[in-house]
């Protein structure tokens, strides 16, 4: 499905269906095009919000997790939404999601993380994007997947088209360097809710290991890996990711356990 984007109070974001409220947050390549299987699944019965994270153009001290953080808080208020959210994030949108539900707990009542950095990542495959070098920003763009294949030529240029803003290259830099330094290992007892993670078996960004320590710190944690994926499941294997999210979702959430 195409997603529809539209402009509110200064945000640009995705807002189908009604019912209770899924935020989905991107990662650092990501785009809303990144959660289109998800939005299709359950937008039916969901209320399916995509804010688009302002990676490459937020002001040069704001171009941080805590920074990106504080911008889904506006986000949030400015639309009006309710409590007790379900929040969703891939990669460094997971770890943004992290430091929202540390920061407002009353907020969310179930968080979902799949890739999310916050203890580990080898962002890019150990290195920065090369400005001007197609041939490695195509290989590193592959190296998100399992299948590279799923790395296609409109993926690929969009990213390399990044890489060649002077402007947008430094914040992209800002940021990862602030999720890899942004460890959140000794906070991560204190969130309280229900945490699902979907991660990929196959993924080399944030792997296998980085689950099982996310699954140990967090309390009230379950964990799923899908084979044959890599560093986006609800991108690579959106059917089993959809499955995994429908079960949770009908658990109970943090009014519940409380």
């Amino acid at each position: 499905m195409e997603l529809r984007r539209q402009q509110q109070h200064g945000f640009e974001y995705v807002d189908e269906g009604r019912g209770p409220v899924l935020l989905l947050l991107h990662g650092l390549f990501g785009a809303l095009s990144n959660w289109e299987k998800v939005v299709a699944e359950f937008a039916p019965d969901h209320r399916v919000i995509i804010p688009v994270l302002p990676v490459y153009d937020a002001p040069l001290l704001q171009a941080t997790v805590p920074g990106l953080a504080a911008y889904v808080e506006r986000f949030v208020e400015a639309l009006a939404l309710p409590p007790m959210l379900t929040l969703l994030g891939n990669s460094l949108g997971g770890h943004i999601a992290l430091v929202y539900t540390l920061n407002h707990p009353e907020r969310v009542s179930r968080l979902v993380l799949t890739g999310s950095s916050g203890l580990f990542e080898d962002g890019m495959g150990g290195s920065f994007p090369k400005r001007g070098n197609y041939d490695f920003v195509r290989e590193r763009v592959g190296y998100t997947f399992y299948d590279p294949a799923i790395a296609t030529q409109e993926l690929v240029d969009e990213v390399f088209a990044v890489t060649n803003s002077n402007a947008k290259c430094l914040r992209m830099i800002s940021i990862a360097r602030s999720a890899q330094h942004h460890n959140l290992a000794g906070e991560l007892h204190r969130i309280r809710v229900p945490v699902l993670l979907v991660w990929g078996l196959n993924d080399t960004i944030t792997p296998p290991p980085v689950a099982h320590d996310f699954a140990r710190l967090l309390p009230h944690a379950e964990l799923r890996f899908l084979d044959h994926c890599g560093h986006a499941p609800m991108m690579e294997r959106p059917a089993a990711f959809n499955r995994d999210l429908s079960r949770f979702l009908r658990g109970p959430a943090a009014s519940a356990m409380a």
